[in-house]
């Protein structure tokens, strides 16, 4: 008995030497409200990251939305402008189709000009007839250019038909050649626009005018020596104009 007493006595003493310690209820808390801090962290960086890719996406959204309202914008300004060209291409065939009816009846009209003209230079009055001459054929050199366009055509015809009107409006004296009775000869001329054409030797002894409805040369008396004396100098602009006295044929179908 005293064995087993001293040994339940060791065994009573020793127990509490391997039993688990109690846990500590602050320690305990500290660590549970530490965790609970830091998955708060945690989640509020998940938080933080999906708020940053959703204001992400929706920055990208917007951009997109801009360039397809930026895109819609230049795609209707592309079909207006598309619709504008297909209207002026049909309009231009259109004009493309007049131009060559046009052309088909200006060219032949152009002729017509050139050939009246040159027929009357050949009935006027013979005065400058050889820049005359040369502009006619010039013309009718230039109507069998093919490299010459139509419009450039019909400005030259045009000039030359203001050339020949601006004869009838002004005065001109100039040295030329007559020729009278088999003989040429170099005299002066004087034109007062379409009216008179005289003609005076230099020596100031011979002079004449052309009768038109005779169209030949006729000789003057010396008596208009003085007044063609002055139309010359009127009309190289050595004297003042004033009136003279000159010849006129009558005008044709004149009794």
């Amino acid at each position: 008995m005293r064995v087993f007493g001293t040994l339940f006595v060791l065994l009573v003493c020793a127990a509490p030497a391997h039993a688990p310690q109690a846990a500590d209820p602050l320690s305990e808390a500290k660590k549970a409200r530490i965790q609970g801090q830091q998955e708060a962290v945690r989640s509020q960086r998940r938080v933080d990251s999906l708020s940053e890719q959703t204001q992400t996406l929706l920055d990208e959204y917007r951009d997109v939305l801009r360039r397809t309202q930026e895109l819609r914008a230049h795609n209707a300004r592309l079909q207006r402008l598309l619709k504008a060209q297909r209207e002026e291409l049909d309009s231009l065939a259109r004009q493309l189709e007049n131009v060559q009816r046009t052309q088909q009846q200006i060219e032949p009209l152009i002729d017509r000009m050139v050939a009246v003209l040159e027929e009357f230079v050949a009935l006027d009055r013979p005065f400058l007839p050889k820049e005359r001459a040369m502009r006619v054929e010039s013309l009718k050199r230039l109507l069998d250019d093919p490299r010459v366009d139509l419009a450039e055509k019909y400005r030259r015809v045009m000039e030359a038909y203001q050339v020949e009107m601006d004869y009838g409006r002004n005065i001109e004296a100039y040295t030329g050649e007559l020729e009278r009775e088999g003989e040429v000869r170099t005299v002066e001329f004087l034109r007062i626009g379409r009216i008179a054409l005289i003609y005076r030797s230099f020596d100031g002894r011979h002079s004449g005018y052309w009768d038109q409805t005779q169209r030949a040369w006729v000789t003057l008396p010396a008596s208009y020596n003085g007044a063609i004396a002055r139309g010359l100098r009127i009309a190289r602009k050595e004297a003042p104009p004033e009136l003279i006295e000159v010849p006129v044929s009558a005008p044709e179908g004149t009794p």
